[in-house]
């Protein structure tokens, strides 16, 4: 006889794998991780710097 399974557990581990997936698909479809945003955040406030170091106050 094999052992018994917490049909429960085995439920709740399905939906936590099919809302992962349809999260990650909404990532995917949507736009970018929150890491990329900030790197390209950062990105653009480096360059806005460098930009307003060049400036010439009259």
């Amino acid at each position: 006889m094999g052992k018994p399974v917490n049909l429960n557990r085995f439920r709740k581990e399905k939906a936590r794998a099919e809302k992962k997936a349809c999260a990650d698909a909404n990532a995917a479809k949507h736009g970018q991780s929150k890491a990329d945003r900030t790197v390209v955040k950062l990105q653009q406030d480096r360059q806005r710097r460098d930009l307003d170091g060049h400036k010439v106050d009259e």
